[in-house]
């Protein structure tokens, strides 16, 4: 357990976890080591070195975060105390903010966050994350998720056991996991084309490059309406879809796995913020909080930790798909990883406190839609060709 701990404060996750006036918190020092496992597995796969530390604590070394306790790293969650326990509430977007007076009854606030506070003594965790969902905000309680493995089902015909090298991976999501699961398959050797809409394109876009750059430098960019016939032939042609919308959005475009042909042995990979919840919405840190994946305290463990987490056992769930042979749709809940990663045994170690290293340089990310003209080339040579 002490290398635990020292691989932990050498990697920069005590310096993201723990109060933020107080000492790096080292008791989750057994996720690194067990993300250290996963990526060994993605690399005897692909051939692929994978430093799960860089996964991890990638993003606070590139925006300079550290701990902030019960606030997390990147500034958009917080850990609240309800009547009986502990809840977390993202408001990470300005329609969230704007939704506080009705998540707390009220006709206006002054104070976002003292106003949730307040609202929240009379009332239990779930009774809070019940209104916070009929709102459609980021919530959760403290470990109301379970561990659970990708959902695997068959969709399509299987082919020869292949890796990712030279197949085409369409990359439909968006901010963190999803992205960094294709960026793993495209360092593997994968063509991705990541696939934005021109209105609204990624919202990492709008935010330091640095860190857009890292998730998804490398790879095309192709920007088109999700109702434009381009997209369906897009998705026909993939040896792999990446996505993480709600599915009832991609079904009801007549988009989803079951309504796209696919080439033999494709794979779907589908991300959610939980299982079997097809309208909940969830970011990193609070389906992290969901999993119970938290320091002592409770406070924030890591930066958003459920999102690289989730991408690391995406992709090696793709990677394992691919070498079944594919035809399969899987599907990957970002809160029973963060509860997988909180069943692990607790360190009561100590070690060094370093920062965050930055990630590796990477290409830069192409501009929105650069790319058009190359996909649609892409796309007329994998199609059949003509009798």
């Amino acid at each position: 357990m002490d290398d635990d701990a020292d691989a932990w404060g050498a990697s920069g996750l005590a310096c993201l976890t723990g109060p933020a006036d107080g000492l790096g918190d080292f008791s989750r020092a057994a996720v690194l080591t067990e993300a250290r496992s996963t990526a060994a597995r993605f690399t005897a796969l692909t051939g692929v070195d994978v430093d799960a530390a860089e996964l991890l604590a990638g993003r606070a070394a590139l925006l300079g975060l550290t701990r902030r306790g019960r606030t997390s790293a990147g500034g958009a969650t917080r850990l609240l105390p309800a009547s009986d326990g502990w809840f977390a509430l993202t408001l990470s977007r300005t329609d969230d903010v704007h939704l506080v007076p009705a998540l707390v009854e009220e006709d206006s606030v002054d104070d976002p966050w003292a106003a949730v506070r307040r609202w929240a003594r009379g009332r239990t965790p779930a009774d809070v994350v019940e209104r916070a969902r009929l709102l459609d905000l980021p919530a959760a309680v403290l470990g109301e998720a379970t561990p659970a493995a990708p959902v695997v089902r068959r969709i399509g015909t299987a082919t020869a056991p292949r890796t990712p090298a030279g197949l085409l991976v369409v990359d439909l999501s968006s901010m963190w996991a999803g992205p960094s699961c294709a960026q793993l398959l495209r360092r593997a050797g994968a063509t991705v084309v990541k696939v934005e809409s021109p209105s609204r394109p990624d919202g990492t876009r709008a935010g330091p490059s640095a860190f857009f750059d890292w998730v998804n430098g490398g790879k095309l960019s192709y920007a088109t309406s999700f109702d434009d016939e381009g997209l369906r032939i897009l998705l026909e042609a993939a040896d792999v879809v990446v996505e993480s919308s709600r599915p009832a959005g991609l079904r009801r475009r007549g988009l989803g796995p079951a309504d796209v042909t696919g080439r033999g042995g494709r794979v779907w990979l589908g991300i959610t913020g939980y299982r079997d919840e097809l309208r909940r919405v969830a970011f990193g840190d609070d389906a992290a909080v969901a999993g119970g994946l938290v320091g002592r305290g409770p406070v924030f463990c890591g930066d958003a930790i459920a999102d690289p987490l989730t991408g690391l056992h995406a992709a090696l769930a793709v990677v394992e798909a691919l070498h079944r042979g594919g035809g399969e749709e899987v599907r990957v809940a970002m809160a029973d990883v963060a509860a997988t990663y909180a069943a692990l045994p607790l360190t009561d170690g100590t070690g060094p406190v370093l920062a965050p290293v930055a990630p590796r340089p990477t290409p830069p990310a192409a501009a929105l839609d650069a790319d058009h003209a190359r996909v649609v080339r892409l796309l007329d040579e994998r199609s059949p060709a003509p009798c």
